[in-house]
């Protein structure tokens, strides 16, 4: 059996408990965010018909790449799934911060995605 990193398994287990208890509908998906040491992502999901309406990331090609720093990069994906997300006529989602802590990269993700006007 191979080691693992015990905070990659913290997290996991913090994934998983996260999951058992949020569920995306169609009228408020799921906003699904991971976090790589480079970029990050953020995927709106209907878990009801298991699909995925919207995503959008750092390394997709309408992201500005002259945003530095990686807090102002997550802060801009978040207003960027909004504004598709206003596009696509869903006001409302449930935030699945996969497993990572409200904190850094993720609350600046939510909070671009705020100030678009998304409601959590």
């Amino acid at each position: 059996m191979a080691k693992t990193n015990p905070k990659v398994t913290a997290r996991k287990k913090r994934a998983q408990r996260i999951r058992a208890k949020v569920l995306g509908t169609a009228e408020r998906p799921r906003m699904c965010v991971y976090r790589s040491n480079r970029h990050i992502y953020a995927q709106l999901i209907d878990d009801e018909h298991g699909v995925t309406l919207l995503a959008c990331s750092t390394e997709s090609k309408v992201f500005d790449a002259s945003v530095k720093g990686k807090c102002e990069q997550a802060k801009e994906v978040g207003r960027q799934v909004a504004e598709k997300a206003k596009a696509a006529g869903i006001e409302r989602v449930v935030l699945d911060r996969g497993g990572n802590l409200y904190h850094g990269r993720i609350r600046f993700l939510s909070e671009g995605a705020r100030e678009a006007g998304l409601v959590f």
